[in-house]
C-alpha cells in the first residue's frame, strides 16, 4: 500500500477522535476503513452504561460500509488513547477482528495500527488472527 493512502488514513482515522463518545473508559478511538474502490469509512468508538451494547470503532466504520452495501476493503486504521491522547497502538479487540475475518480476506487486509504518520506498523489480519473462523470454513 502507497505511503499517500496510509498517511490519509492515519489522518483520518486520527480526526475520528474528536467524534469518540467515552465517558466511562475515557480512551478514544477513531478509526478508517479503504473500501477497494477507494472509498473510506470512518469509526469512532460509542460507549454505552451497560458496557454490552458499546461499540467499537472499527465495528463502526465497517457497519456503517455494510449498511450502504459495501462488502470488499482493502484495509482499515485503527488510532486510540486515554483522553484521546495516543501514546501506543490500539490493537482491535476480538469481535472486531472476528467481524473483518466476515468480510476481509485474512491474507490481503491490512490492519494499520498507529500514533501519527511517522510512527505506525501495518500487519495483515492473519498476522492478528492466525487461525480466524470466517466464511471460508462454512463453505
Amino acid at each position: 500500500m502507497e505511503k499517500q493512502v496510509i498517511e490519509k488514513l492515519i489522518d483520518t482515522a486520527i480526526e475520528q477522535l474528536k467524534f469518540s463518545y467515552a465517558p466511562y473508559s475515557n480512551f478514544k478511538v477513531g478509526a478508517a476503513l479503504l473500501a477497494k474502490k477507494g472509498t473510506v469509512y470512518t469509526g469512532c468508538n460509542i460507549e454505552n452504561a451497560a458496557f454490552t451494547p458499546t461499540n467499537c470503532a472499527e465495528r463502526t466504520a465497517f457497519f456503517k460500509a455494510v449498511s450502504e452495501g459495501v462488502h470488499e476493503f482493502d484495509a482499515i486504521c485503527i488510532v486510540g488513547g486515554k483522553e484521546g491522547i495516543l501514546t501506543e497502538y490500539a490493537a482491535p479487540c476480538g469481535v472486531c477482528r472476528q467481524v473483518m475475518m466476515e468480510f476481509c480476506n485474512p491474507d490481503t487486509f491490512q490492519v494499520i495500527l498507529a500514533l501519527d504518520k511517522e510512527h505506525y506498523d501495518v500487519y495483515t489480519l492473519r498476522e492478528l488472527m492466525p487461525q480466524g473462523f470466517g466464511p471460508g470454513n462454512l463453505a
